[in-house]
């Protein structure tokens, strides 16, 4: 066997080798992203499915998948929940215990509040000692509920968002977060002595939140700037004040572990009526004097090689601390060297932060300068030593909550009242952007890791909120950096919102998505910025504001479109199909939108059902009523009342259906009104036009129906009898082809063609040079060309045929067989005189233009019209 050169039966074998404990002789393992975070959780009735790639999917919850029934925690589960919830314990130097200093009245009388089921309301400014007081009320309450003693903190938190954590402190229900009506309804038989500290709202939010939990009793400590309870909440009011002079002395030489000197005491007494006996600023002046204790002692054997200056400062704390013990005791130590150290100024006692932070150590120095860059905001231990590069920078922390320069807030610290105007005074200021990226550029890394829980990131989301909040206003000088600082805050949001929503901290995951989508704007990334659209619509969902869901997802889907985002955009359609059933759009009857005065998309007319009443012919405009149209003519509707019947009828509205809805067609006649206008006024503007047409040529000269003039080729008649009728007959003499004016138009009209135009014809029966025996009696009798008949007895004198002026046509029936009105193709009369008694000889009516195409074959043109006369 060959240890070089394996042969074909060692295969598979070399992991037990020495090259396999070294890494070699194995091909590595290729690079496998990291699996995307998705999280199921139950809102409400609704089953939402936190997806960090392409966005948040939300539906009603299937049957099967419903949570269980939350259950009241154990007291070993309370017990943990706060553990979890209170700061944790910093490692590096311990800092001294404090005792609480006439505080014992308070304390007994806020215990006596809550053991009687009441409220109260702790006022106190900054740094008054409301924390402290609250610890000792919260140990001495701790056996007074059933369900315990839960602690809550008020810092950046509404009241939506405090019973939501009151709900996850008394209640098992992993992975739900109950709806509005289902956590109000679930609080009511909670028992409890809440303690919120930080509390910064009042009025109707503070109403809101005791009246959600009438069973437990509140303790809510309060800076005097936050606004007032109502007047109707039952609180009593208890207002903290500072110190007094002895007390202040007392805790000052509890904070440096020794007996004051007399000049350290006066200059205590001195800072006691600067700062109004605030315990704050003795804990601190404490701190101040225990680094000059550390000053004056500096051990030789140390202070060769530098180290502890390097590492700690400038000298042990602790060697510093027993060698200055010693020597105020009166206990002389030959290897101790004291040194001269002034206290601090007046001024330096009451605002000692720029001091204190000048004896710190480096790494103690870096931390607190990222929390002025956060806005007050301490990292979390753990981050410390990323962010500062040191591996032992978490220590730091110990330094900072030993000098005072840290007030614990929740499940962290931050920097105590007044220390951040204090440093930014002092030129803790530059470089704050750059620090402020850094920490971005942390917490995008960590909160995307899948070794993260969700429970975590939402611990440390008041750091991760302030490095996102401080990369939006572009504090950075270079143009450059400013965009590059804003990318860094869309991918910080981008990681960090769904660990918000999957760690049930919903709160900072409206405020992460808000931010991401403002940064997203700023750089111009359409795509991120959908996706936080998108987020702030599911959002919306289970906060139950359905019309700000529908804005959001709409915008999200426009731009997901744009960039043919096909699942996001098909995860956002199913967001707002969910949104429009929760609205009930689908059942909201069609009639409550009748009136909608705008037309459907592209033009289409929708469907719409038909509005109770009657119909009106014409329908109305919109916002309009309905009017009958007047017609055209007033002074012809009798006269062509007649034509009426040929008018095309409006069609009838449609029979709506028994469900309320009308059919399509229906619905097109009721929904499209501007059509139905249109096609309404084109049929009127037909109708006039055509009976224009008719009564021009229908009239011939009835402008002017007694003319007196004599043309070429017609005489004037004389003696013409007056029987009353409207139709003048020419005297026998009258020669063949004389008319009083010409009849015809230059185109003859063929037979059924509609036109309106007179034409003579011949009577079959007539014969060439001889004259029709007697004339028409009808003298309104007209022959259509179509219809031509042949008389019994030939006729003795031309007729003569006009409009009639009359209101109502003659209705006389002729003894003689005549002629009967025709109804054209177009509807309109066409008339045509009775044959005529004189015949043109075939020369003659060759060319004129009277002849009817019409005629039979066998008959003879004739050149001749009838003539009129006066009356």
């Amino acid at each position: 066997m060959d240890p070089i050169n394996p042969g074909s039966e060692e295969y598979g074998h070399d992991t037990e080798g020495e090259e396999a404990r070294q890494g070699r002789g194995v091909p590595a393992p290729a690079a496998t992203p990291a699996r995307a975070r998705v999280v199921r959780l139950v809102s409400g009735e609704l089953l939402l499915t936190v997806n960090p790639v392409d966005g948040s999917e939300i539906e009603p919850c299937p049957p099967g998948q419903e949570p269980e029934t939350p259950r009241p925690r154990t007291p070993e589960e309370r017990a943990e929940a706060a553990r979890a919830a209170a700061p944790p314990v910093p490692p590096g130097p311990v800092a001294p215990a404090l005792p609480l200093l006439e505080r014992q009245e308070e304390r007994e009388r806020l215990t006596a509040i809550l053991g009687r089921g009441r409220s109260a309301r702790l006022l106190g400014v900054p740094g008054s000692g409301r924390t402290t007081l609250l610890d000792a009320v919260a140990a001495d309450c701790a056996d007074l509920a059933p369900d315990g003693v839960v602690r809550l903190s008020g810092h950046h938190r509404t009241a939506g968002e405090l019973l939501h954590e009151l709900f996850a402190a008394v209640r098992h229900a992993p992975g739900q977060r109950p709806d509005r009506t289902a956590l109000l309804d679930r609080l009511r038989d909670v028992g409890a002595v809440v303690v919120v500290d930080d509390l910064e709202f009042g009025g109707a939010a503070l109403d809101e939140l005791l009246a959600a939990a009438p069973e437990c009793a509140f303790l809510l400590a309060a800076t005097p700037d936050t606004p007032a309870p109502s007047a109707g909440a039952h609180l009593e009011e208890v207002l903290l004040a500072g110190l007094g002079r002895g007390a202040a002395l007392k805790l000052l030489e509890s904070a440096v572990g020794r007996t004051l000197t007399d000049e350290e005491a006066n200059w205590a007494g001195d800072l006691w009526f600067e700062s109004e006996g605030l315990p704050l600023r003795f804990v601190q002046a404490g701190a101040l004097l225990r680094q000059r204790d550390r000053l004056r002692v500096t051990p030789a054997e140390f202070d060769a090689f530098g180290a502890l200056e390097e590492a700690f400062g400038p000298t042990d704390p602790e060697a510093a601390a027993k060698a200055a013990a010693a020597s105020f005791d009166g206990v002389a130590d030959p290897d101790v060297e004291l040194r001269e150290i002034p206290l601090p100024s007046l001024g330096e006692g009451a605002a000692p932060a720029a001091l204190l932070a000048s004896r710190l150590s480096r790494s103690a120095q870096t931390a607190l300068r990222f929390a002025v860059a956060l806005g007050g905001e301490v990292p979390h231990q753990a981050h410390l030593p990323a962010l500062v590069g040191d591996t032992h920078a978490d220590a730091a922390l110990g330094e900072l909550v030993a000098c005072g320069l840290l007030s614990p807030a929740g499940p962290r610290y931050r920097l105590a009242a007044g220390v951040l105007t204090q440093l930014l005074a002092q030129g803790y200021e530059p470089g704050a952007a750059d620090r402020a990226h850094t920490a971005a550029q942390h917490y995008a890394w960590w909160a995307a890791h899948p070794s993260v829980t969700p429970e975590r990131a939402a611990a440390e989301a008041d750091a991760l909120l302030a490095a996102l909040t401080a990369l939006l206003p572009g504090s950075a000088t270079a143009a450059e950096a400013a965009a590059e600082h804003r990318a860094t805050a869309v991918l910080l949001a981008r990681a960090a919102a769904p660990a918000f929503a999957a760690g049930l901290h919903w709160g900072a995951w409206e405020r992460a998505l808000r931010a991401g989508q403002e940064a997203a704007r700023l750089t111009g990334d359409v795509a991120e910025e959908a996706y936080f659209h998108h987020e702030l619509g599911v959002l919306a969902i289970c906060s139950g504001n359905l019309e700000r869901a529908r804005a959001e997802l709409e915008a999200s889907i426009g731009m997901r479109g744009v960039l043919a985002d096909k699942r996001g955009t098909v995860a956002g359609r199913r967001a707002l199909a969910l949104v429009a059933d929760l609205s009930g759009e689908h059942a909201t009857p069609a009639a409550l939108r009748a009136e909608e005065p705008v037309s459907p998309p592209r033009g289409t007319p929708a469907a719409r059902p038909a509005l109770p009443g009657p119909e009106p012919v014409t329908a109305p405009l919109p916002g309009g009523s309905a009017r009958t149209p007047a017609p055209a003519f007033p002074g012809f509707a009798d006269t062509f009342s007649g034509f009426a019947d040929r008018t095309p009828a409006p069609a009838a509205p449609p029979e709506p259906a028994k469900d309320g809805r009308s059919g399509l067609a229906g619905g097109i006649l009721a929904g499209a009104r501007r059509n139905l206008v249109a096609v309404g006024a084109g049929a009127l503007l037909v109708a006039v036009l055509g009976t224009v047409v008719t009564l021009g040529a229908t009239s011939g000269n009835g402008e002017d129906p007694t003319p007196q003039r004599v043309t070429s080729d017609s005489t004037a008649t004389q003696g013409a009898p007056d029987d009353g009728t409207d139709t003048e007959e020419t005297p026998e003499d009258a020669e063949p082809g004389e008319t009083n004016t010409p009849t015809g138009s230059a185109t003859p009209s063929p037979s059924g063609s509609g036109s309106a135009s007179p034409s003579s014809s011949t009577s079959p029966g007539a014969t060439d040079g001889s004259p029709s025996s007697s004339p028409s009696d009808d003298p309104s009798a007209t022959t259509s060309p179509s219809e031509t008949t042949l008389p019994t007895s030939p006729t003795s004198r031309p007729t003569t045929t006009r409009p009639p002026t009359s209101p109502k046509p003659s209705s006389s029936t002729p003894t003689t067989p005549t002629e009967t009105p025709s109804e054209s193709s177009s509807g309109t009369p066409s008339e045509t005189p009775s044959p005529s008694s004189t015949t043109s000889s075939p020369a003659d009516g060759e060319n004129d233009p009277s002849n009817s195409a019409s005629a039979p074959l066998g008959s003879a043109p004739t050149g001749s019209t009838a003539t009129e006369t006066p009356a």
